[in-house]
């Protein structure tokens, strides 16, 4: 009797190279079987579908970007699973890495979500010893402090010193366990030299300008759309893009995890879909209406009554979003731990949406969305929403 192949048809989307090379070692890996292998650049949509795949892995890279826009009409037939990836990262990833990201492609070509590595299932024995843990005092009892300070002292007099004329004010040393003190007191430089001061400059054709922009540039945001992600999201964050118009009125932030960190090039890829301008979130920098912010780790952001501006830490966003003008939308991958943050921001007027079902490869957080009352729908259907709620 024939045995059944239950191998997944994947068609491989990638230009020749190491990228491809990678990915063709991971699909390989993942137990799949590759049905299609080709440039994306050479391929057309009817050779595309005589290979029948019931999914797609994707190398993103500049030199694609137009054929897989002519390729999408194929690449979003119904029950097609596609997943993209970075052709940079696929080319250099190696060792652990590698075996992590081909648990991780597994997960997605057989729709379930064990990704952890092999052994898990043994329990860790923890190496316990007796008496308490070493201090502070104890890790450096052979290293005095005191021997750092004689040898600072001994150094001291070999420091440069500032001289008289040299256009700076005096610095005057005064005892090594005191450090160095700037003498206020000291003449200007031109009067020890006894000369005049040198003329001002002519400010006669200087004239004031505004310093903020004026119109809509300058109207103060109080609100944003989060958009959260993980595993499987991004091609769900590219749909909800595609699908803004360029009047949306609302700042959009996009907190989407990345392996490696490459969140520049995510900057890139959006920019390629979206008709609104994409920028990197900086701290310190004001949040400007219609405009999409990707959100590196560790940049948060603070609302007051003057707008609202990206902050360096500061928790999770969702907490400061001001709930009558704000969004969230929950897309595949995100972090289940953050449901509770974002159902309560709907009990104080925020809207609340996550990814339908269909089409979302971890759907962990979106279920327990649901489960909280909010509604779910396809990425194009949650930019209607938005559109909708502030057009």
């Amino acid at each position: 009797m024939r045995a059944v192949d239950t191998a997944k048809p994947v068609a491989l989307l990638a230009r020749a190279g190491a990228a491809r090379d990678r990915l063709r070692e991971a699909l390989d890996a993942a137990g799949a079987r590759v049905v299609l292998e080709e440039d994306p650049v050479a391929l057309d949509a009817a050779t595309f579908a005589a290979a029948a795949p019931q999914a797609a892995l994707v190398a993103l890279e500049p030199a694609v970007e137009d054929a897989l826009v002519a390729l999408e009409p194929a690449l979003e037939a119904p029950g097609l699973l596609v997943i993209f990836d970075e052709a940079e990262l696929a080319a250099r990833r190696d060792g652990w890495e590698a075996q992590r990201w081909i648990r991780h492609l597994a997960a997605k070509l057989h729709g379930h979500d064990d990704v952890l590595p092999p052994g898990r299932e043994q329990d860790l024995v923890a190496d316990l010893q007796p008496g308490h843990p070493t201090t502070p005092q104890q890790l450096h009892a052979e290293d005095p402090f005191e021997r750092h300070l004689f040898e600072a002292a001994a150094l001291a007099s070999g420091l440069p010193e500032d001289r008289p004329g040299d256009g700076v004010q005096d610095v005057a040393p005064i005892p090594h366990s005191q450090g160095w003190a700037l003498a206020d007191d000291a003449p200007p430089a031109f009067e020890r030299a006894g000369r005049e001061p040198p003329p001002l400059p002519d400010f006669s054709r200087l004239e004031l300008v505004a310093m903020e922009p004026e119109g809509d540039a300058a109207a103060v945001v109080k609100g944003a759309v989060l958009v959260v992600a993980g595993v499987g999201g991004p091609d769900a964050v590219r749909k909800l893009i595609t699908a803004l118009p360029p009047g949306f009125s609302r700042p959009l932030l996009v907190q989407l995890k990345l392996d490696g960190g490459r969140y520049d090039n995510l900057v890139k890829q959006l920019a390629r879909v979206s008709a609104l301008p994409v920028a990197m979130a900086m701290p310190g920098d004001a949040l400007s209406a219609s405009t999409v912010y990707v959100l590196p780790e560790r940049v948060g952001i603070d609302a007051t009554d003057e707008g609202m501006a990206f902050v360096d830490g500061g928790g999770d966003p969702v907490a400061a979003l001001p709930p009558a003008e704000s969004a969230v939308i929950v897309l595949s991958g995100a972090e289940p731990s953050r449901v509770e943050a974002v159902l309560a921001l709907a009990t104080r007027g925020g809207h609340v949406a996550g990814q339908a079902l269909e089409g979302c490869y971890d759907a962990t957080a979106v279920k327990l969305m649901a489960a909280g009352g909010a509604d779910l729908g396809t990425p194009s259907q949650l930019a209607e929403q938005l559109v909708a709620r502030w057009s």
